[in-house]
């Protein structure tokens, strides 16, 4: 199972993985997160210090994290050691596994979904919702399967 390093300078904040998620999301929806036309590791490194949240999970039966920007990093209060061995479904309180497995159904079926909403759940117990999330399949350089990720800019804290 592939778990990278935090993203940094060193890595050129994870590139390859980054390029992943913005190809893939390009494929499904045709949008960019960030400009196309920056080079790949500009484009990784503006993904990381963007103004709003990306994570990504693998395509493990229980799947686990691999990705969080550093805004999702602070909403999920999770370090990045943290993050690599959370099973995305521990992002959402128990009550609601059902709805996310749905969400995921979704995603997996058409691509990508542009229209979520949901309640998460960060380290500490604050809950929050989220709202017009786009969730989408994650492809690698073949088409084969490579994870899900997620992106959203707004939320709102319940507690």
């Amino acid at each position: 199972m592939l778990v990278f390093n935090e993203p940094s300078e060193i890595n050129q904040y994870l590139t390859a993985h980054v390029g992943c998620l913005l190809s893939s999301l390009r494929r499904w929806t045709g949008k960019d997160l960030i400009d196309a036309a920056l080079p790949l590791a500009q484009q990784a490194r503006e993904l990381f210090y963007a103004p709003f949240a990306v994570l990504s999970h693998n395509t493990a039966a229980d799947p686990l994290l691999n990705y969080a920007n550093r805004v999702g990093l602070e909403l999920f209060e999770l370090s990045w050691q943290e993050l690599t061995v959370l099973p995305s479904r521990a992002t959402a309180e128990s009550i609601h596994q059902e709805a996310r497995a749905r969400l995921l159904a979704r995603v997996r079926d058409y691509g990508f979904i542009d229209d979520y909403q949901g309640v998460r759940i960060s380290k500490s117990g604050r809950r929050f919702e989220i709202e017009q999330a786009t969730v989408w399949n994650l492809l690698d350089e073949q088409g084969a399967d490579y994870g899900q990720a997620a992106t959203f800019s707004r939320w709102r804290y319940l507690d």
